[in-house]
This record gives structure tokens, C-alpha cells and sequence, in this order.
């Protein structure tokens, strides 16, 4: 068996764990490594560096928070999109 479905046995077994990898956060987002590095890198996604060079880690509840922000942001848009086509 794969890690990849280890993993994802685990979450439908048991609540995610407290802090992700950039694996899993690219898992969970549907997105690949490279794009979860990118917000991490930003600082969209807030992160921790964890022992070496490289070793991020995302806790469970700032992955939450990105994914509401985004929300926020997409009905933002909406709305101001509306308001313009209303004029």
C-alpha cells in the first residue's frame, strides 16, 4: 500500500492531524506540491519550518482559515461584479 492511500485511509479513519504537509495541503486543495509551496511562500497559507531545509508544515486550522478567506474573496467578487453590471 502506498502512502498516498494510507493517508487518505487515515482521514476517513480519524479527524486530519494537527499539522500537514505540503502534500497534504496540496491534496485537500486539489492542487499540485509546487502550487502549495507557492502559497506558503507568499505567505497566503501561513506555515511553520520544521528541522531541515524544506520541512513545512501547515496546521489544520490555517488550512481552514485559507479555505474561508478564499470564500470571502470569491463573494466578493461576485458582489462587485454585480454592483458593476447593475451601472
Amino acid at each position: 500500500m502506498d502512502n498516498y492511500t494510507k493517508q487518505k485511509q487515515r482521514w476517513q479513519n480519524e479527524a486530519m492531524p494537527r499539522f500537514l504537509t505540503l502534500a497534504d495541503v496540496a491534496e485537500q486543495l486539489q492542487i499540485n506540491s509546487p502550487q502549495a509551496y507557492a502559497l506558503v511562500r507568499s505567505g497566503e497559507l501561513k506555515a511553520i519550518q520544521v528541522g531541515g531545509r524544506g520541512h513545512w508544515r501547515i496546521e489544520e486550522k490555517m488550512l481552514e482559515q485559507y479555505i474561508q478567506d478564499r470564500y470571502a474573496e470569491a463573494d466578493r467578487m461576485i458582489e462587485e461584479a454585480k454592483a458593476k453590471s447593475r451601472t
